[in-house]
């Protein structure tokens, strides 16, 4: 049975994609931890959820958070080797959540009060996420304007992804209880 450690992170290092190394401390693996958490905050709120449209779209979410991961942990010298959508981020990607997020508007206006977050389980899970999402783009704009290699469309993305949640925490509080008003 192969072993999950391969012990060449005991020096305080992490590979990036197509080669190199850069130590743990660095920004791109901190940037690039904080899209993991992302991602498995997103696996809980989708595990809560019980519309499959929800959870489709959500997985669909999870999965591209791994392309901005590759995007961010690519070797710079190798940056020309990424696959749009496998690896890299694209301007297509950025436009799907826009769409989402004037669709899902449409069809649920916002409150325009302010929020207070745990309505029920579903919604206070993405607005963890959501907070999250900040977080990871905060740590993006670091990395760039330390001098990084940053794909701009990875900022964008994260940008709407953050609103994206926000509205479906929105949505997901409204559909628990039918009726009420978050509170």
């Amino acid at each position: 049975m192969p072993r999950i450690y391969t012990k060449t992170g005991d020096d305080g290092t992490t590979g990036m994609l197509f080669g190199g190394r850069v130590s743990k401390a660095d920004g791109v693996p901190e940037a690039c931890g904080t899209l993991d958490e992302a991602v498995a905050a997103l696996g809980l709120a989708r595990s809560l959820a019980t519309d499959p449209a929800f959870e489709e779209g959500v997985l669909q979410v999870q999965r591209e958070l791994f392309v901005l991961g590759a995007d961010l942990a690519t070797n710079p010298a190798e940056r020309a080797r990424l696959e749009p959508g496998i690896s890299l981020v694209t301007p297509e990607m950025v436009s799907r959540l826009e769409t989402w997020i004037d669709e899902l508007v449409l069809a649920h206006p916002l409150p325009q009060e302010f929020i207070v977050p745990g309505a029920n389980p579903v919604s206070a899970t993405l607005d963890v996420a959501r907070g999250v999402v900040r977080r990871a783009e905060r740590r993006v704009v670091e990395l760039r304007d330390s001098g990084a290699e940053v794909n701009e469309a990875v900022l964008r993305y994260l940008n709407r992804l953050s609103d994206l949640l926000f509205v479906l925490a929105r949505i997901e509080a409204r559909e628990a209880e039918p009726g009420s008003r978050e509170p």
